[in-house]
């Protein structure tokens, strides 16, 4: 038989207020009663009922983490981070994954909503700042992970994706490399814009003689099968007029790889290949795979922090901007190009 509010109240010989502050707001109750009622309640093994506390106070102990593609490792070791957070708080995480699209984010934000979700971490995307603002104006707390909050009343985590992106094309042009193809995104998405920005920048600051030609190939999903099948129609159709390849991440480098062997090329003999993320997956391939760091695992646990700063003080917080810096780290992948 389970122990009610009113068995620890009748014991104890206080009243249901009493005993409701004590689980829910100690400070207010005198020291001596509190310690009274909390010897009762273990005697008893009386367990507070938590779901009549959130129908009362209208909110839940719950995130909701929105991210475009769980099967990137990338996003597995941010929901760690988000959760590792979450759970020292006291919190719990709901992961919605969108597959990148607009329409699953839609559906989502509105069910976690509905759930009176505490806050909601995301990394959007594109074109939903109209939603995520709405969210915002509801009271919900939010943070933006991977994506600066331009133009929006909000916390965001993100990388120095300008200086990640001039890392890269610096690495190449170091080792000798002067016609590099861009293997990326639309340039719609933020992080990939950023990256295309410190590439240019990094461009514009050698000699013009020295400079490097940049090409760009656009790929609708940052996928190892999308990467590898776009790579090898260019190949197919303009020839091998690059020697190094810089990827929008990690899995379409591992994609491009794959292609090139395909092709009966070698990584990196005949093309340089540089990823970005390093994921786990970058340091055991069958080419070790020179890459951008991102703390992804930081980058998490620092936004659920900023998430949950809001829910329980919403009325002190002030949004931050958090940025992390990326790193390069050299593996096999790339080399100096043959003279």
């Amino acid at each position: 038989m389970s122990v009610s509010i009113k068995d620890v109240a009748a014991k104890a010989g206080v009243s249901l207020g009493t005993v409701s502050n004590v689980c829910n707001k100690p400070e207010m109750v005198a020291p001596a009663t509190l310690k009274k009622v909390q010897k009762v309640i273990a005697e008893l093994g009386f367990v507070p009922n938590a779901s009549a506390r959130t129908l009362r106070a209208g909110k839940t102990r719950v995130l909701g983490l929105v991210v475009p593609d769980i099967s990137n490792p990338f996003f597995t070791d941010l929901s760690k981070g988000v959760s590792d957070a979450a759970l020292a708080a006291g919190y719990v995480v709901i992961l919605c994954n969108t597959d990148e699209s607009s329409e699953k984010e839609d559906q989502y934000l509105d069910v976690l909503a509905g759930q009176k979700v505490q806050g909601i971490l995301i990394t959007p995307a594109r074109d939903s700042q109209k939603k995520i603002a709405e969210l915002a104006n509801r009271g919900i707390g939010l943070t933006l992970v991977d994506r600066p909050a331009i133009g929006l009343e909000a916390c965001s985590v993100a990388v120095d994706d300008a200086q990640g992106g001039a890392l890269a094309l610096n690495h190449l042009w170091e080792l000798g490399h002067r016609k590099i193809l861009l293997l990326t995104g639309a340039d719609n998405i933020p992080q990939v814009g950023e990256r295309e920005r410190g590439m240019l920048s990094a461009i514009n600051a050698v000699k013009k003689s020295e400079r490097p030609t940049l090409h760009k190939i656009r790929i609708d999903q940052m996928s190892t099968a999308s990467a590898a099948d776009r790579l090898k129609a260019y190949v197919e159709e303009k020839g091998l007029d690059f020697t190094a390849i810089i990827c929008g991440n990690d899995l379409v480098a591992l994609g491009a790889i794959r292609s090139l062997r395909d092709l009966n090329y070698e990584v990196p003999h005949d093309v340089s290949v540089i990823g970005y993320d390093d994921i786990d997956f970058a340091a055991s391939a069958t080419v070790p795979l020179t890459s951008i760091a991102q703390p992804k695992y930081q980058l998490g646990f620092a936004a659920a922090q900023l998430v949950i700063e809001e829910c329980e003080s919403p009325d002190k917080h002030t949004h931050q901007r958090v940025q992390f810096q990326p790193k390069l780290i050299v593996r096999n992948s790339t080399s100096a190009p043959i003279k």
